[in-house]
């Protein structure tokens, strides 16, 4: 079985940390010293870096797990098709979902345009990054079982 390069491992698990960080230290940071326009503008922004963090990173590591995947494959022990694959593809989705589609949609409802308050698309905006956390923990956990088994 080919594992995981240690570049890989480390890329992903900065990557948790970095998803980490901003959930629980920049966002409500911004939210207890700025004004709250000022702090929404501050987190926007942070959200947006992350996002195409998010995909910068994501796709690397997919290369990279399609490689890995792919030469299993053909040695027959499994498919192109991997978990790994799966979370990765699950963490593009939930960016551009998240970010790309509902942001916008976040700013006309803060401007009382379109047909849902900013309320229930931050709720929503809000599941997806914690989906995109988890799958990138589940990433975490299994690159480092697999390279602690090997």
């Amino acid at each position: 079985m080919h594992t995981v390069p240690s570049w890989a491992r480390a890329l992903v698990a900065a990557w948790l940390g970095l998803l980490a960080t901003i959930a629980l230290v920049a966002a409500p940071a911004a939210f207890a010293t700025l004004a709250r326009a000022d702090a929404g503008r501050y987190v926007a922004r942070v959200f947006l870096l992350e996002a195409w963090a998010s995909l910068a990173i994501a796709l690397l590591l997919l290369f990279a797990e399609q490689r890995r995947a792919r030469a299993d494959a053909e040695a027959g022990r499994g498919s192109v098709m991997s978990g790994a694959t799966l979370l990765l593809l699950g963490t593009v989705f939930c960016t551009v979902l998240g970010h790309f589609a509902i942001e916008p949609m976040m700013v006309a409802a803060r401007a009382g345009e379109g047909a849902w308050s900013f309320g229930a698309l931050h709720a929503a905006s809000t599941v997806l990054y914690g989906i995109k956390a988890l799958a990138v923990l589940a990433l975490v956990w299994r690159w480092q079982r697999q390279a602690a088994t090997s």
